[in-house]
Parts: C-alpha cells; sequence; structure tokens
C-alpha cells in the first residue's frame, strides 16, 4: 500500500480555446470522495486527493461539458458505491465503468446498469492482480446481458504479446484508456500500437484520447510528442474516438494539467470541427447510450 497523497489537480481550470459543442462528453474521470460509501482498499498502489462532486460539477460547468463517465479507481477495488452513488444523482447526463469480480453474476451486471453503469474495466498496471484469463470470462458475462456494455482495459499495448488475437476473441467491444497507455517514444510502428490501428480498422475497439500526460517524454504542455499517435488513431477510425480529462489526474508526479488546456490539445489534434463534434458528442453516446 501506498500512502503517499497524490497531487490535488488544479483547481483553476482556463477557458477552452474553442467553443465546446453542446452535449460534450468527458469520458474519463473518477470521484475520490471520503465521505463516500466506499472505502480504499488496503492494498492500493496509490492515496488519492480529494476530489468531490461538486468539485466534479464545477469543473465540468467552466469547461462547459455537459456529459460524463466516472470510471471506478483502483483504490476502491470492486466497491462501485461512491462511483455509482454519484451517477444515480444524474442519470441523463452521468454514465459509469465499473470494477467487477472474474466470476461476477449477470444479475449483479444489470442491476448495475440500471444505476447507469454501461461498461467494467480492468486494470492492468499499477500492481494490479488481473490476469489475461480474466478477460474472456469478464467479457463473455458483459455479453451475456445484451445491455451493450463494454470492458475497458488499462494495459501498455506494447507489453501484450498478442494484443489483436487477445481482442479480437473476445465477445464485446473494448476501450483501451489514455492511447493505449503506451509511451510514445516506442513509436507509431511498436507491433503493439500497430495491432491497436488494426483493431480500429475493423471496428473492434475505442480508444480515449485521455492521459496525453501519462505517455509523453515533455514535462508538461503542449505533448506535441503525442500528435503523432494523435494523428494516427484519427487516420484509422475517428468513429472510433472518445476524449477524457483523466480528472483528478491520479498518480501522476509530473507537471500537474490544466484541463482546460487538455482541451486545446485535443483541438490541435482534431482541427476540423466536425470531427471533434463526434469525438466529444456523437461517439461518446453511442459508446455509452447516452440517448437510450
Amino acid at each position: 500500500m501506498s500512502t503517499a497523497v497524490c497531487e490535488a489537480p488544479d483547481r483553476y481550470p482556463q477557458k477552452p480555446g474553442f467553443a465546446l459543442p453542446a452535449l460534450s462528453t468527458d469520458c474519463h474521470t473518477h470521484i475520490f470522495n471520503p465521505d463516500g460509501a466506499s472505502g480504499l482498499d488496503a492494498n492500493r498502489s496509490y492515496s488519492p486527493s480529494v476530489a468531490t462532486e461538486t468539485q466534479f460539477n464545477e469543473l465540468h460547468k467552466a469547461l462547459g461539458i455537459e456529459r460524463s463517465v466516472i470510471v471506478q479507481p483502483s483504490v476502491y477495488g470492486i466497491d462501485n458505491r461512491t462511483t455509482l452513488d454519484v451517477v444515480a444523482r444524474s442519470p441523463e447526463s452521468l454514465r459509469a465503468v465499473v470494477v467487477v469480480e472474474q466470476n461476477v453474476k449477470p444479475a449483479t451486471l444489470v442491476a448495475m446498469h440500471d444505476q447507469g453503469a454501461r461498461g467494467a474495466r480492468i486494470n492492468m498496471l499499477f500492481g494490479s492482480s488481473a490476469v489475461y484469463d480474466n478477460l474472456s470470462t469478464v467479457a463473455r458475462t458483459l455479453g451475456s446481458i445484451d445491455r451493450g456494455w463494454h470492458l475497458q482495459l488499462l494495459t501498455d499495448v506494447s507489453e501484450l504479446d498478442d494484443l489483436y488475437g487477445l481482442v479480437s476473441a473476445l465477445e464485446v467491444d473494448v476501450v483501451f484508456d489514455h492511447f493505449g497507455h503506451m509511451p510514445v517514444h516506442r513509436g507509431v510502428n511498436n507491433p503493439g500500437f500497430q495491432a491497436l490501428l488494426r483493431l480500429l480498422d475493423e471496428g473492434r475497439c475505442w480508444v480515449k484520447l485521455s492521459g496525453a500526460y501519462r505517455v509523453t517524454g515533455a514535462s508538461q504542455i503542449p505533448y506535441t510528442d503525442v500528435d503523432c499517435l494523435a494523428q494516427e488513431l484519427l487516420s484509422h477510425n475517428p468513429e472510433r474516438l472518445v476524449w477524457g480529462s483523466d480528472w483528478p489526474h491520479p498518480q501522476f508526479d509530473g507537471v500537474m494539467p490544466n484541463d482546460g488546456a487538455l482541451l486545446d490539445e485535443l483541438a490541435r489534434w482534431v482541427p476540423d470541427s466536425a470531427t471533434r463534434e463526434k469525438i466529444l458528442v456523437s461517439n461518446p453516446a453511442r459508446l455509452y447510450g447516452f440517448d437510450q
């Protein structure tokens, strides 16, 4: 267990340099509420700073974000109550991605679906005990409820031996966090990243344009070295890309990014406003079922 508390996010988000379209969606956030129902896992790999529902709402109001996805953080283990409690209070504008046991029951997933969950996350980084065998078991159960759920993976695509074979055999869509979480210095020709592009081409996965500061070699914004990853992903399948802030940026030791500046990074990667609207609005609506 790590007892060192993560740095707090920048509480003063700058206004983005472009007007966000209506119903813009932040597809990757976390809530860390010490007064929430979930207790911190004794075996957690980090101790989060406070990031409450009120702070979350204030951030998105300042940025012009109208919809959001709250991702269950690893520090709460499989106790999804804090995440689901927040989502349940705003069912039209919030969705959740939860963490579940390998042998989760379909009835449990259906109950979580009714509370706003639309996917399950497996964390292969930061000391997680998740193993590849879990993927097919969990994916099979997600598919069995026939609610359009996906499997969200936090993994470095360059570290998986047969990414294409692994994902193409699964029975549900897969969403990759943070550009595939591959350090950009490994290059776009890395076999794992090429496999990710192939999966995108075939419509078998989604990728979050999020957490650029986790894969860059730059010390702070702008993360121009990440541009090559963004451009490759965009050229292959912009219909399967979404954006996320990764607020409040847990377990990050570098210069804390300003969330408004992170949106400006998106604008640099995606100068075309129509494509940007897909990434911010229509793609998330399809993936998370906001209009259903």
